[in-house]
């Protein structure tokens, strides 16, 4: 039988650079999300949610806007990943923003030192407060989990062990360099980051993710998608509307998904930057993506 699977949520856009993203779980709960997974085949436990937190202007830390709140749900996400696991069941984490790869990352290393992050995203997301002058943590989360210079030290010190990650930890599917600030673009040079662009993504998605599996350690896989990764055009789901007309389909990231989330190795899935709202003149786009979760953590024998 295959693991059970526990269903959390971080309600969170705190990190974000406006409000929606917290809306994200409970819209993909309303549309059916654990029924989904149990008809197809996963024993389901629906573990609530995280505190909720909308994002709101902090003018007092300009450069790194409701770190408090960032941290306190990143840490919640650490415990009831760390939870799931020590229960032997898969997790699905639905976000929020992208800082929650971070607690799942505590968790899962925790858990095994060896595990590795399949990070599909279309940014780095390697700026620091340094580095970036709008305060957006959101694409901030592995400069905290790498421990860049300029790091926050209230983020950067969140975690069991400093840095939480290391470069041969990581792998990133679906960047956009143009999207990418120097700073961010020179950290990836000097750590040495595999990673793979958007439009090679695109084009073969299915070589893309092979070689990604490939090259990760061999411990637990966490699975990490910001849906901005998509053409916006195509499905009309993320925070940032600035994908429009590039980057992979949904088709393509499904598939991406499905090789990834049924690798032995895997363990957690987690979603992140997904706004219900940029889907309401095309609300199919939801339908969409419920499907591709739920094909993607559909029930497999279990691994050896």
């Amino acid at each position: 039988m295959p693991r059970d699977l526990v269903l959390m949520g971080a309600p969170t856009s705190a990190g974000s650079y406006a409000p929606g993203q917290e809306a994200a779980p409970r819209v993909l709960r309303d549309l059916g999300l654990a029924d989904r997974l149990r008809a197809a085949g996963r024993q389901v436990r629906d573990a609530g949610d995280g505190p909720l937190q909308v994002w709101a202007p902090d003018p007092a830390h300009p450069r790194a806007q409701n770190l408090a709140a960032a941290v306190l749900a990143v840490r919640t996400v650490t415990e009831q990943v760390a939870a799931a696991l020590e229960q032997d069941a898969d997790v699905l984490l639905i976000g929020g923003n992208c800082t929650i790869a971070l607690g799942v990352m505590d968790a899962l290393i925790r858990h095994d030192p060896d595990a590795g992050l399949l990070y599909v995203d279309r940014h780095f997301d390697l700026n620091t407060p340094v580095s970036s002058i709008d305060g957006a943590l959101d694409w901030m989360g592995l400069a905290h989990g790498l421990d860049l210079p300029g790091a926050a030290e209230q983020l950067a010190a969140a975690f069991h062990r400093r840095p939480l990650l290391l470069p041969e930890q990581l792998y990133l599917l679906g960047t956009d360099p143009a999207g990418s600030t120097p700073w961010e673009r020179e950290q990836a040079r000097l750590l040495s980051l595999r990673w793979v662009s958007g439009a090679d993504l695109a084009a073969a998605p299915d070589s893309a993710v092979a070689g990604a599996l490939g090259a990760l350690p061999p411990g637990a896989l966490a699975v990490h998608i910001d849906v901005d990764v998509l053409d916006f055009t195509d499905a009309p789901l993320a925070e940032s509307t600035d994908g429009r007309n590039s980057g992979p389909s949904l088709q393509a990231i499904a598939g991406v998904l499905d090789t990834a989330c049924h690798d032995p190795r895997a363990r957690v899935l987690s979603i992140g930057e997904l706004n219900p709202a940029r889907a309401a003149g095309h609300p199919e786009s939801l339908t969409r993506f419920l499907a591709t979760v739920t094909d993607a953590l559909r029930a497999t024998a279990s691994p050896p």
